[in-house]
């Protein structure tokens, strides 16, 4: 079996060949949670420009609530996305950091002489 070394950037490590696929399936999954926070971000920004020149339009003052309402969701998609990215990049860490449980049940107590 031959060992490979990848980069993690909470800690380097060799990986076996097996381990691999996980190690890369992490990877993706970390690279499509940051599309889908640039996503959120796209089109909050497309409600908030499409919003402000709703509200610019002085000809048809009846629907400047529809600029507010634009400007509302541009703001509740942008907090979507950074609770979600949040979110997911707090599980993807449990899962890339090596369990400190499994670290102490190999190291026995030595008591100072």
């Amino acid at each position: 079996m031959r060992r490979v070394k990848l980069y993690n950037p909470f800690k380097s490590r060799m990986i076996d060949e097996k381990l691999i696929r996980e190690h890369l399936a992490l990877e993706r999954t970390k690279l499509a949670n940051e599309r889908t926070l640039l996503s959120y971000i796209r089109s909050s920004l497309y409600l908030f420009i499409g919003g402000l020149a709703i509200l610019q339009i002085k000809e048809y003052e009846h629907v400047q609530w529809l600029g507010y309402l634009s400007l509302f969701i541009c703001i509740v998609f942008i907090s979507i996305g950074i609770y979600r990215y949040i979110h997911l990049n707090r599980k993807l860490r449990k899962l890339l950091q090596p369990d400190d449980k499994d670290n102490s049940k190999n190291e026995e107590f030595e008591p100072d002489l």
